[in-house]
């Protein structure tokens, strides 16, 4: 599993401390929700040009994570 604490943080003065991709202020949730609705990784990247997919596949080692604690 990739290492989502390379692309992953959370700063109380982003987003209101939820979990954001490093440089951004997309959060876990929202790439989360993109794919819930039916994105899929190639248009998610179209529509934000500077996310990598590793950034994508963190969100979801971070999800993966925090569920199995």
């Amino acid at each position: 599993m990739i290492d989502y604490k390379l692309y992953i943080s959370i700063d109380t003065n982003i987003r209101f401390g939820k979990p954001v991709i490093n440089g951004t202020r997309l959060s876990v949730y929202d790439v989360l929700s993109w794919f819930a609705n039916g994105m899929i990784t190639e248009e998610i990247l179209g529509d934000f040009p500077e996310l990598t997919e590793n950034q994508i596949k963190a969100c979801f080692a971070y999800a993966a994570d925090k569920e199995h604690k």
